[in-house]
């Protein structure tokens, strides 16, 4: 299983030869497009790259309405500049629909000649995700991070993960490393920035060989959030290299 840490371009300065290291990098849109060294950025990931639309994060931080075929053209010229082979779709199903989610789809796979990673929701139903299996190669499960699948459902990832195999079609969980469980589904990749958490909760990260175990400094944040966020890289790129192996 593919382990991509998210959230690296932000400490990239202080991590060097950490992110050197890291088998799977997952960016941003919305953040790499402000960086002044995109070429490097992108070649420090020796494996594979994963490049998600950040129109989320771009909508909350943006006043007024937003010109979503405008973000389309920008990101499609992002992609054709730096050659990204995989990208997600505009995962935005809850604020413009799945139709138009479909026609800015559509729109981002003629600028760019490429089949995106199209996001499946709960909303979108069963017949959808086996629509899905059927006509791409690599498609995503979303919703975990804000709660739309919970715990409760993970249930649910074995019967689409079935039928996505039947179809040769490969699945990547958005935020999904409860690192304990993932031997328990068969996904291709995955992503996490739980290796910030250290920063910004106290957490310190250790893999104990198997899976990532946290523990928190009492009653305070750490005071050296570089120091602690290197210290949690490192332990989350041996557990990258351990299911890059094993899961």
């Amino acid at each position: 299983m593919k382990v991509f840490l998210a959230g690296c371009t932000c400490s990239e300065k202080y991590l060097k030869n950490e992110l050197n290291e890291c088998l799977y990098l997952l960016e941003s849109f919305y953040t790499l497009k402000k960086s002044k060294d995109l070429e490097r950025i992108k070649k420090i990931n020796k494996k594979q790259f994963l490049l998600d639309s950040g129109a989320f994060t771009f909508m909350n931080s943006y006043k007024g309405k937003v010109d979503w075929d405008k973000y389309i053209e920008e990101y499609a010229n992002f992609i054709n500049q730096y050659d990204i082979e995989y990208f997600f779709e505009l995962d935005i199903d809850s604020i413009v629909g799945i139709k138009e989610v479909e026609r800015l789809r559509q729109r981002l796979e003629m600028l760019t000649h490429k089949q995106c990673i199209p996001v499946w929701h709960k909303s979108r139903g069963l017949e959808y995700w086996k629509k899905m299996c059927k006509e791409y190669d690599y498609i995503a499960i979303g919703g975990i991070v804000i709660n739309e699948i919970k715990k409760t459902d993970y249930k649910m990832f074995i019967p689409l993960l079935k039928i996505a195999k039947e179809n040769n079609c490969k699945v990547h969980g958005l935020g999904f490393t409860v690192t304990r469980e993932l031997n328990k589904y068969h996904f291709y990749s995955v992503d996490s920035t739980n290796w910030l958490s250290g920063a910004r909760f106290g957490q310190l990260h250790i893999f104990n060989g198997k899976y990532i175990e946290s523990k928190s400094f009492k009653n305070r944040r750490a005071k050296d959030y570089k120091k602690i966020n290197k210290h949690n890289l490192e332990q989350w790129i041996k557990f990258q290299n351990y299911a890059d192996k094993y899961l």
